[in-house]
């Protein structure tokens, strides 16, 4: 299948419009007069910005060809089953010819791979409707390779029609054995044979589970069709640019807008969520987002169909068999203007609806905390999805202002520690994980930030001289924790400030920055592309560009090694080697290194961190469920270095079995463990409970928190800490 590499924007400052004044190299006179013409300007331009703006640039030579080649490949067909050897022998001509045509300005090998893989696509769509109007049997002794990586490209249309007839075996397989199990288990359920409808016979389930897939590649086969060149051509860009590194890649026009909504956690528009019928294509409204303009105006619900969208009282556009993202071009506007939808019912009445557009928070982006009560007391929970931030309004949300808030009303409750939860966030506003780390130790160095002239910047936090909490601290991380999640890490453990709790971090320790790439053209070449074109907006995109590198305050990087916990626990990913882990995987990963630590004065310090995990590994090595996760993390392994699964039905039943067996007792153990006693903070219930909607999502939020093992361990890591004989300390001057 199509596998793009989607990397989260991690550390954007802002963007650099004026940064351009300072390039020694701007483009004259060119003449843009076909879409052609403009994506040769594309990769010009960026791979102008990579050799000049980028950290550590990469000469532009063969063995850049042969990466920008390789990652086309893996990226358009992971899988293997589109291209032929045949096709992989014609293009291979392409592997070292990549940056010579760049430097030449042609995109040839684009436009041949795209044309042999448009005419794969669409002649793939046979093998599938051929190969699932025939029955399959599940009783050989096949196996299928699941890492087509270790495969070859299959030989011919012969081979690719094999490869094809054994991957869809395989789908049918995992489908009839989820029909088989669901009707065996409505045959136990049922009071009576008689309430049931006829049992299906084994071979009218495997003709179900037959039509069920086709019914999926049906759906992915109009994803392809639906799919743009320029998409593709964006694919193409970005395998450029990621030949640099992991986090470096090119944002056309569109995808700048879709950065900022992720970044800040607002945009302007109605909030309303909607989604694509897979059947019928219709566009659909989802849910409507509490606090939005839709939610004020009252009208739009859950399940109206959208017929027209109209900007105020210009005429509506009909967008009935419009992409959902053009829809939602559409619907998003700016503040205080209105749009009119007009939706049809559940009813069938059609009606026209004008909401005015707002800004639109999505809730679920920011921080929150609840109140964790135990015998030995009460501990406040922050969880911190990202570290998001507005850059285009300085009244917008901040996460340092957020969590200085949250940190506030905690106090206000008494709590005697703190955990902040960092699992999972990939990071985000290099300035807010500054500014946050300022309540929790004051005023001082929190992260050196080297540029690729090797000049060193060390960013302090100045919000406040004196850490406005200066209790008992934990900070969990695990590795989906990245970039700005480490560095806030890093800095509570370099400062011996808080305890770090969970699994080694991600390992991104690098900054990006966007720079508009608008801004690199001469004016008289974009004036050409706006006449040319006959395009209204003439922009050639923005590209996220790794310029720096940051250091804990000790010297080290995070780069690579990311954090590793002062208390390791274990998790399903623990007996995984860590160069399958994290950045360590990626190819273009920049390497590790140190400079200098900075001064820092420590204080409150934990100093019997020893003895804190010493107590945690007894209690974790007598928990049950503890151990449960320790053997699916060995199960994990073992299925990574095999990673292929039986085509029989009794050989593949087995192996699920077991994974299954696992998973069932971890349920059960998690249902019979005694859930934390988690409540929501005095000043927030008013917010929690706007509406039925928002009351349930808090519910569940508080329910997921209550019974999740990890921080019910960092809870008693706390409560260690915070026993007598074992508070924190005050610290000296030391280095890093």
């Amino acid at each position: 299948m199509l596998r793009f590499m989607k990397n989260k924007i991690l550390i954007p400052l802002l963007i650099l419009g004026a940064l351009a004044a300072f390039f020694s190299f701007k483009y004259s006179g060119k003449s843009v007069r076909s879409s052609q013409d403009k994506r040769k300007l594309v990769v010009e331009t960026v791979v102008a910005a990579l050799q000049h703006e980028h950290f550590s640039p990469r000469n532009i030579d063969d063995t850049f060809s042969s990466r920008v080649y390789d990652k086309m490949m893996e990226n358009f067909d992971y899988n293997k089953i589109f291209l032929t050897r045949q096709d992989a022998d014609k293009l291979s001509k392409y592997r070292f010819a990549i940056d010579d045509q760049i430097r030449a300005g042609s995109i040839e090998f684009f436009d041949s791979f795209d044309a042999i893989y448009q005419r794969r696509i669409a002649g793939s769509e046979k093998y599938y409707e051929q190969i699932l109007s025939k029955p399959f049997t599940f009783t050989s002794e096949d196996r299928l390779q699941l890492d087509a990586q270790k495969e070859p490209y299959a030989n011919g249309e012969e081979g690719l029609f094999a490869r094809w007839q054994e991957l869809l075996k395989f789908r049918v397989l995992e489908k009839y054995v989820d029909l088989k199990d669901a009707q065996a288990k409505k045959i136990k359920d049922s009071a009576s044979y008689e309430q049931m409808s006829p049992n299906k016979t084994d071979a009218e389930l495997e003709a179900q589970a037959r039509e069920d897939v086709k019914r999926l590649y049906q759906r992915v086969y109009k994803g392809y069709h639906k799919m743009k060149d320029e998409d593709r051509f964006t694919a193409y860009v970005n395998a450029i640019a990621e030949t640099e590194d992991p986090h470096t890649s090119y944002l056309p026009p569109a995808n700048k807008d879709d950065f900022d909504v992720m970044m800040s956690g607002s945009f302007f528009g109605i909030g309303a969520s909607l989604r694509e019928n897979p059947d019928n294509g219709k566009i659909m409204i989802v849910a409507i987002i509490t606090g939005s303009p839709s939610w004020k105006q009252g009208e739009l619900k859950a399940d109206d169909e959208i017929i027209k969208v109209a900007q105020g009282d210009k005429p509506p556009v009909d967008v009935q068999g419009y992409e959902i993202n053009d829809v939602i071009k559409l619907i998003r506007g700016p503040k205080g203007t209105e749009v009119r939808l007009t939706v049809k019912k559940t009813d069938g009445s059609v009606k026209v609806i004008p909401i005015k557009r707002d800004v639109v928070n999505l809730d679920e982006t920011f921080a929150k905390s609840a109140v964790i009560s135990t015998k030995e007391g009460r501990i406040g929970y922050i969880y911190l999805p990202e570290f998001y931030a507005n850059f285009n309004q300085s009244s917008g949300r901040r996460c340092a202002t957020d969590v200085l808030e949250e940190v506030k009303k905690l106090k206000a409750e008494g709590v005697d520690g703190m955990i902040l939860d960092l699992r999972g966030n990939g990071g985000g506003s290099l300035p807010d994980v500054v500014e946050m780390a300022a309540i929790f130790v004051g005023k001082g160095p929190v992260v050196q930030v080297k540029n690729s002239n090797s000049s060193v910047t060390t960013l302090r936090s100045s919000i406040t001289d004196t850490a406005i909490y200066s209790g008992p601290m934990a900070v969990m991380v695990n590795q989906g924790s990245a970039s700005a999640s480490e560095i806030m890490a890093a800095a509570m453990q370099d400062y011996k400030r808080a305890v770090i709790v969970g699994a080694p971090t991600y390992g991104k320790g690098t900054v990006q920055k966007l720079l508009s790439l608008d801004e690199m053209l001469n004016p008289m070449t974009r004036m050409q592309l706006a006449n040319d074109t006959g395009s209204s907006d003439p922009s050639i995109g923005t590209l996220k560009l790794t310029m720096e590198k940051f250091y804990r305050v000790n010297g080290g990087s995070t780069q690579l090694k990311g954090v590793r916990p002062d208390i390791e626990l274990p998790d399903a990913f623990t007996e995984i080697d860590d160069e399958d882990m994290g950045e360590r995987k990626q190819k273009s990963a920049l390497p590790y290194d140190e400079i200098p630590a900075a001064t820092i004065r420590s204080s409150n310090a934990v100093t019997n961190v020893d003895q804190l995990a010493m107590m945690s590994k007894s209690r974790v090595a007598a928990n049950p469920t503890f151990s449960l996760i320790a053997r699916t993390a060995a199960q994990r392994k073992k299925k990574m270095d095999d990673n292929t699964v039986s085509l029989n039905e009794a050989q593949y039943r087995k192996e699920q079995e077991e994974t299954n067996t696992i998973n069932k007792q971890l349920e059960e153990l998690q249902k019979k463990a005694t859930d934390l006693n988690v409540a929501n903070l005095a000043a927030d219930k008013e917010r929690v409970n706007l509406d039925s909607a928002t009351t349930t999502r808090n519910k569940e939020w508080l329910k997921r928190v209550s019974k999740d093992i990890y921080i019910s361990e960092t809870v008693n890591i706390l409560g260690d800490l915070s026993k007598s004989g074992m508070k924190v300390t005050v610290g000296k001057n030391r280095k890093g």
